[in-house]
C-alpha cells in the first residue's frame, strides 16, 4: 500500500508512562513486572487526530463543566460519517447513546431478552461478550468459528453449528468485523447469517466497533445495512442492532461513549427503558466533543491511519513467516491486532504465557482469554510505531533461536 502523506505521525515515539495508562503504567499488576513491552489492550501509542485534541482544549478552555446536552450535530456527523463511509443511510430517530460498546453488550442482552434465555457467542471472540451473558443469567451457547487451512489459515463461521444452536436462542452477539481473529465478514456469510435469524426469531447484536479499521484488502459491509436493503425488511421487523463508536479509530477508549443503531422501536424502546432504569450517565462535555469531532473531521487521518496499519501488518507477516517458523500469523483483513498460533511451540497456556513475559519480555493477550478455540495462540497489538513492532518480532526471534 502507498505511503500516505500523513504517515509520518505515527512513527512518533509518545511516551505513556506516568499518564495512568492501563497498557503502560498497569503492566505490574498484569505481567508482575514492568520489564515487558506492553502489546496487549486494545488502544494504540499514535496521538488522536489534530481535530480531537482542539475540539477538547476548546471545551477545556470554559471553566464551567455541567450537565451536557447531546447537540444535534452529533447526530448528524454520525449520520454522515455512516453515509460517507459505508454507504449506509441511518434515520437519526435509530440512534441511542450508551457509556461504551462492552455496557451496549449487556445493555442489549438485559433488555431483549429473558432470564436463562440462551444467547449465542462465537469464539474465540473478545472476552466481555461471555461476561455480558453470565452477567444476565443467560445461557451461555457457543458457535465456535472454524479455522480452516490449505495453506492459507483463515476463519469462517460454522453456519451448520448455528442453524442448531439458533433453535434454542434469542440473541447472538456477532463480532463483526472480528476481535481477535481479524476476519471481514463477507456478503454470503452475512446473508446466510441473516436467513438463519429470520428462521428462528433470533435478534442479532453486530459489535461493529472496528469497522473503520478494514484493509484495502476487504470490505465491511454493515449486517444492518444488508437486512434492511432486503426485499422483505421493514423497520418493524428488523432484527439487527449495531453497534458503532468512533473509540478503536481515533484512539479516544478513554472517553467512553457509542451509539447503537436501532431500526427497530420496539427493541429500542424496551433498550432506552433499560439504560434509563440503570442510571448510567453517558455524556459528559468531553466525549461529546470528541465523539463529533472525530466523525466530523477523522476521515483523513483514519486513512492515512489504515495505511500505515496496512504496512506494519504486511511487515510484520513477511517477518513472522520468514523468521519464526514455530509461529503462523493469521492474517488480519481488519484491526491492528495479530492472531498468532503459537501451538507449535507445544506449551500449555500458562506456560506460553510465562515465555512470552519472562523470556521474551513481551506483554501480549493470552489466546486462552478468548475462549474456546483461543488455547495455544496469543494476541498481539500493532497499534504502535512500527520500529516498535519489528523490535518486539526481534525479540522474539533471538529468544526462541537461544531456546532451541
Amino acid at each position: 500500500m502507498g505511503t500516505h502523506p500523513l504517515s509520518g505521525l505515527f512513527d512518533q515515539p509518545i511516551a505513556r508512562e506516568g499518564t495512568e495508562s492501563l497498557k503502560y503504567d498497569g503492566r505490574p499488576a498484569t505481567f508482575g513486572t514492568d520489564d515487558v513491552l506492553p502489546m496487549w489492550v486494545a488502544d494504540m501509542d499514535f496521538a488522536v487526530p489534530e481535530a480531537i485534541s482542539k475540539a477538547l482544549q476548546n471545551r477545556a478552555s470554559h471553566p464551567v463543566f455541567g450537565y451536557s446536552m447531546t447537540p444535534e450535530s452529533l447526530y448528524q456527523a454520525l449520520m454522515d460519517w455512516l453515509l460517507n463511509t459505508h454507504d449506509w443511510q441511518v434515520k437519526r430517530e435509530w440512534i441511542v447513546l450508551t457509556p461504551g460498546v462492552v455496557p451496549s453488550l449487556n445493555l442489549v442482552v438485559a433488555a431483549l431478552t429473558a432470564e436463562q434465555a440462551g444467547v449465542i457467542v462465537q469464539p474465540p471472540v473478545y472476552f466481555p461478550f461471555f461476561f455480558a451473558v453470565t452477567n444476565q443469567h443467560r445461557r451461555l451457547i457457543e458457535n465456535p468459528l472454524r479455522l480452516t487451512d490449505d495453506g492459507n489459515p483463515a476463519y469462517q463461521l460454522d453456519l451448520a453449528e448455528l442453524e442448531e444452536s439458533a433453535k434454542e436462542a434469542e440473541l447472538l452477539l456477532l463480532c463483526s468485523p472480528h476481535n481477535p481473529v481479524g476476519r471481514v465478514w463477507q456478503k454470503d456469510e452475512l446473508l446466510a447469517l441473516l436467513e438463519i435469524a429470520e428462521k428462528h426469531d433470533l435478534t442479532i447484536l453486530s459489535d461493529e466497533i472496528h469497522a473503520d479499521l478494514v484493509y484495502t484488502d476487504a470490505q465491511h459491509i454493515p449486517l444492518s445495512k444488508l437486512s434492511l436493503d432486503s426485499a422483505s425488511a421493514s423497520e418493524a421487523s428488523h432484527r439487527i442492532i449495531t453497534a458503532v463508536s468512533p473509540s478503536k479509530t481515533f484512539n479516544i477508549p478513554g472517553l467512553g461513549l457509542s451509539a447503537l443503531i436501532i431500526p427497530n422501536e420496539a427493541h429500542r424502546r424496551a433498550i432506552q427503558k433499560h439504560l434509563q432504569h440503570m442510571g448510567v450517565s453517558v455524556t459528559n462535555p468531553f466525549n461529546l466533543a470528541a465523539f463529533e469531532a472525530a466523525y466530523r473531521e477523522g476521515g483523513e487521518w483514519r486513512q492515512a491511519l489504515i495505511a500505515y496499519l496496512q504496512d506494519t501488518r504486511d511487515e510484520a507477516i513477511a517477518f513472522i513467516n520468514k523468521h519464526l517458523p514455530a509461529i503462523r500469523v493469521i492474517r488480519p483483513q481488519a484491526t491492528y491486532l495479530l492472531w498468532l498460533d503459537c501451538r507449535q511451540l507445544t506449551l500449555d497456556d500458562a506456560a506460553l504465557n510465562r515465555f512470552f513475559i519472562e523470556e521474551a519480555k513481551l506483554g501480549l493477550s493470552p489466546g486462552a482469554m478468548f475462549g474456546r478455540g483461543g488455547e495455544g495462540f496469543m494476541r498481539m497489538n500493532i497499534g504502535t510505531p512500527k520500529a516498535n513492532v519489528m523490535a518486539a518480532l526481534s525479540r522474539l526471534h533471538a529468544t526462541l533461536a537461544k531456546s532451541s
